[in-house]
């Protein structure tokens, strides 16, 4: 064992053992094979990190091929850069085929760079999703109605691709729903898997629309099944009921003058049944605010008079009936005083039935 350690010390250390080197240069192939090999090895990552990676690679060993065969007149050179020229070519075309395999629709396309690339959601994810709506298109024409309030079930969810959607109740606007934001997803979060139910708003296209449709049991099934699906739909669903609520509450705001934060589903049907059915009163009273109004009179200083005690009245069987508070009217000023507020409030509490669930802060805003 010493004896061959020794030895093959002896040849690392010692002189090279060619008798003489070669005065001439190799050919113009192999230093440009080389320095396709190195642009080659430069290349990153990611598919067509790979593209470059493999097609440098190809060519560099198609460079060797030639050479071995003009001028290094050796049959191993040969072989062995043909095969490794061989074996790119294949990963090339195996790239090809995973991309046109991976190809979506034009529509599905630009939806996945819209949501979720930022989002940085996998292909393979995004193709599951693809693959539960069946990678099929629906369209709306315009004044065609996508939900009826109290007649269409609930049993899917979709999102808008284009056009724009208009959401009413009792023929009242509620608000728009515009490209890459769900078209029912206050229902689908308001509706257990196991029940049954019916839209309470109408959805109508205002313009051609285009959108497509998940199945309600089939997007069940793979949220079950892929819990990072269920997460990314979870997050999803979450921001555009938001900004559904956000696009409510900027409505009450310029109804009222008050900025309300919604807690409850019902808030804006009750606050708006009230104040249409409250629409002539409000008026009235306004022209009654706005009527100058005559000086009270002086007070005259009277004598004060000594009155006997007067005796007990007996006690009524019936309490007097308390007055109607009249409401009184927004103000023009962009603060509400103590009084005018209560009177909100308590307005809010006739038409509700029940007591207030909010609390009123200073600023002008609703919390719980």
């Amino acid at each position: 064992m010493s004896a061959n350690s020794s030895t093959l010390g002896q040849r690392l250390w010692q002189g090279p053992l060619c008798a003489g080197w070669k005065q001439d240069m190799e050919g113009a192939l192999y230093h440009l094979a080389n320095c396709v090999l190195l642009l080659g090895f430069m290349g990153g990552s990611g598919v067509y990190g790979c593209f470059y990676l493999f097609g440098f690679l190809g060519t560099g060993y198609v460079c060797y091929v030639l050479w071995g065969w003009f001028n290094a007149c050796g049959l191993d050179i040969v072989i062995w850069n043909f095969l490794l020229a061989m074996t790119c070519l294949l990963q090339l075309a195996h790239l090809v085929y995973r991309l046109r395999k991976d190809t979506l629709p034009e529509e599905f396309d630009l939806l996945y760079k819209t949501l979720c690339v930022p989002l940085q959601v996998p292909m393979q994810a995004y193709k599951e999703i693809v693959r539960c709506c069946e990678e099929q298109v629906l369209t709306l024409a315009t004044e065609q109605t996508y939900a009826v309030e109290g007649e269409t079930p609930i049993n899917r969810l979709s999102l808008l691709l284009s056009g724009r959607v208009r959401v009413s109740q009792d023929g009242q606007f509620l608000h728009y729903i515009f490209p890459y934001q769900f078209m029912d997803s206050p229902e689908w979060e308001s509706l257990p898997p196991s029940e049954e139910g019916v839209f309470q708003v109408t959805l109508t296209a205002e313009t051609p629309c285009s959108y497509i449709s998940w199945p309600r049991k089939s997007l069940h099934l793979l949220l079950a099944k892929e819990r990072y699906i269920s997460r990314l739909f979870s997050v999803l669903l979450g921001y555009d009921i938001s900004e559904k609520l956000y696009a409510l509450n900027e409505k009450l705001f310029a109804k009222f003058g008050l900025c309300f934060d919604i807690r409850l589903p019902s808030l804006y049907h009750v606050l708006g049944s009230a104040a249409s059915d409250a629409g002539p009163e409000s008026e009235k009273e306004d022209e009654e605010v706005h009527e100058p109004a005559p000086a009270p009179p002086q007070a005259m200083p009277t004598p004060v008079q000594h009155m006997p005690p007067c005796s007990p009245r007996p006690a009524a069987t019936h309490p007097p009936a308390q007055p109607s508070r009249a409401r009184m009217s927004r103000p023009d000023s962009d603060g509400l005083g103590e009084d005018s507020t209560s009177l909100v409030l308590e307005d809010f509490e006739e038409v509700s039935g029940s007591e207030s669930f909010m609390d009123y802060r200073s600023d002008g805003e609703y919390m719980r």
